[in-house]
């Protein structure tokens, strides 16, 4: 009876990892062999571990992450310049800690988008918030949002993100509107968060992209000084690559 009250009381203060291992415990085969001390504490430990686990998973399901990807699994062997020393200096989110943007650039199918949410993946198992948008979605979320009047909420949700992932950079032409935008986002987010932006477009090109010749300037300003550089090379698609040997 005591059993099933103390079950009951566990879930009702949604302490469900301590009554997953409370139960396994009771079925055991030698439960005696632990004193209270370590039975209390593998009982705090699995609470705490239920409590992480939940959180990791509401952290990557808001994150929305195109590609399931994890740094471990990188494959460094393709001919794309990429080197392991390029992902270790970011590989423990200090740069996420520091608010410093990232801007990764290469052609299409070197696996850009593929970095950049192994980076958010890691981010979010260090404890971070992050955001993934494909820019022509975004360009048509903040199209909608100056339209229904809900931009000031969604500028407050993408300010509120550790990290922020802009995925093809550039791909899609942005009204002059949406460029200023873009900078209010940047300007919300300085010494508050961190930006990942991919391109195949380098920055040395973006005034062309931009047009406006001052709000490229402030883009810039906010972006390129300070940020992590990975530039991938080549023009051979690792997707090509991987299907032409299955």
């Amino acid at each position: 009876m005591l059993r099933e009250q103390t079950f009951e009381k566990l879930h009702g203060m949604n302490l469900y990892g301590m009554a997953a291992a409370y139960e396994e415990y009771l079925r055991g085969p030698s439960p005696d062999e632990l004193s209270f001390e370590e039975r209390f504490g593998l009982l705090v430990e699995r609470q705490w571990c239920w409590k992480e686990d939940r959180a990791l998973a509401r952290r990557l399901q808001s994150a929305g992450l195109t590609y399931r990807a994890c740094l471990e699994d990188i494959d460094y062997r393709h001919a794309r310049g990429l080197k392991r020393a390029h992902i270790e200096q970011l590989a423990d989110s200090q740069w996420i800690a520091q608010h410093r943007p990232c801007i990764i650039t290469g052609a299409t199918g070197l696996g850009k988008s593929y970095l950049a949410c192994a980076l958010a993946h890691k981010a979010c198992r260090d404890g971070y918030s992050a955001l993934y948008f494909y820019q022509p979605k975004l360009a048509r979320q903040l199209t909608v949002a100056q339209l229904d009047g809900s931009l000031m909420r969604l500028l407050k949700k993408l300010a509120k993100a550790d990290l922020l992932v802009v995925d093809d950079w550039g791909l899609a032409s942005l009204k002059p509107a949406q460029y200023r935008d873009f900078l209010e986002i940047l300007e919300d987010r300085h010494d508050k968060g961190s930006i990942l932006l991919t391109s195949q477009f380098p920055p040395e090109s973006w005034h062309d992209l931009i047009g406006d010749a001052t709000v490229a300037d402030a883009i810039l300003d906010r972006l390129v000084h300070s940020a992590y550089r990975i530039k991938l090379v080549g023009d051979e698609s690792i997707r090509k690559t991987k299907a032409s040997h299955q």
